[in-house]
């Protein structure tokens, strides 16, 4: 076997470099998560106390006795927050874990999500489905929401046809992605032109929001990035084996195209999923992943996890952040409150960090 380059021999180094505390990241991430989960169904417009939280949840999903509160408290708790959390949840998991993906996959710490041109097909299927006359909901997705997902997955496979996907160099995936992008967002913008007293709906749903979140969405969105998760994670070593370079993994055995062909679809079928139930949310995918390798390490065995942790985590705190001063676009709070954190994780790190 041929020694490594000095590329891939520093690529090795950062895979193989000392574990960090990420037990104490992970334990972190499920305690902030269990508790902006009880504050996301605890506060809102209308705040309900702790003991009839509790006492709802225990009653309609452990089935425990019912006790005295109001009816208007269950109704809340159980059609209103709790779908909502558990959206915000499965969308910041979904976003955090692609993020991750593309990033390693990549090896650009400017990829998110949405760099294979899914935020662009995303927002041209959602702006169609405003627009059409006739709305019709599906499974509890309303037109916009289904034409998000479609629209996102033809993305997708556009940028897939035309860059050679797996073969392809990982230079000709982004720049195809970004011009596929491009593309689909002049067709937006034309979409918004023609939009009329609809042009609001599209804004806000380029903004992102929980809102309308509902038990339909979470019963369809939560498996599909669920199944997708941990088809992502059992391939975690593949990751890190690519993170040495197409040569260095397909010498310990990697079909590199193929792992390539299925990771990149894997993250784009998470990420459609979560754009198809609260619109577009950026920042999470693209900082999530790096906070979490600033204080976690770079093997992809504990940054996949972990940013799936930590986005449903982060996500859960900016959508309870945004509705309480009444419903500001969820997109808003994660670019206000995410930024100047990561700016000073960053600045702390004095370069240590490495993609």
């Amino acid at each position: 076997m041929r020694s490594l380059t000095a590329g891939e021999a520093t690529s090795a180094r950062v895979v193989r470099a000392p574990r960090r505390p990420t037990r104490s990241l992970a334990a972190g991430g499920v305690v902030g998560l269990l508790v902006l989960g009880v504050a996301g169904i605890l506060l809102g417009n209308v705040s309900l106390p702790l003991g009839d939280v509790l006492g709802v949840l225990g009653h309609r999903l452990l089935g425990l006795p019912a006790g005295t509160w109001p009816s208007s408290s269950e109704t809340i708790v159980m059609e209103l927050r709790l779908p909502r959390v558990l959206a915000a949840m499965t969308v910041g998991a979904a976003l955090g874990i692609a993020g991750a993906v593309l990033q390693g996959l990549l090896r650009n710490p400017l990829a998110d999500p949405y760099v294979l041109g899914t935020a662009s097909g995303a927002a041209l299927g959602a702006a169609v489905g405003v627009l059409v006359p006739v709305q019709v909901a599906l499974l509890g997705f309303g037109l916009a929401n289904v034409l998000a997902f479609l629209g996102a997955l033809g993305a997708v496979a556009l940028v897939a046809g035309a860059s050679g996907w797996g073969n392809g160099s990982r230079a000709s995936v982004l720049l195809v992605g970004y011009a596929v992008g491009s593309v689909l967002a002049a067709g937006l913008a034309l979409a918004m032109y023609l939009s009329g007293d609809d042009l609001r709906r599209i804004v806000a749903w380029l903004l992102g929001s929980f809102a309308q979140a509902s038990w339909p969405q979470v019963a369809i969105g939560l498996p599909v990035v669920l199944v997708g998760t941990l088809l992502i994670l059992a391939r975690a070593r593949s990751l890190d084996a690519l993170l040495l370079g197409d040569d260095a993994a397909g010498h310990l055995g990697l079909d590199v195209a193929r792992e390539r062909r299925i990771l990149l679809a894997l993250a784009a079928m998470v990420t459609a999923a979560a754009v198809s139930i609260a619109g577009l949310i950026g920042f999470v995918g693209l900082v999530v992943p790096h906070v979490v390798r600033l204080v976690g390490g770079p093997s992809a065995r504990s940054v996949l996890p972990l940013s799936a942790l930590v986005g449903a985590a982060f996500l859960v705190g900016a959508d309870l952040v945004a509705r309480i001063p009444g419903e500001l676009p969820v997109g808003i709070v994660t670019a206000l409150v995410g930024v100047p954190v990561f700016v000073t994780l960053l600045h702390r790190s004095r370069g240590a960090y490495e993609v």
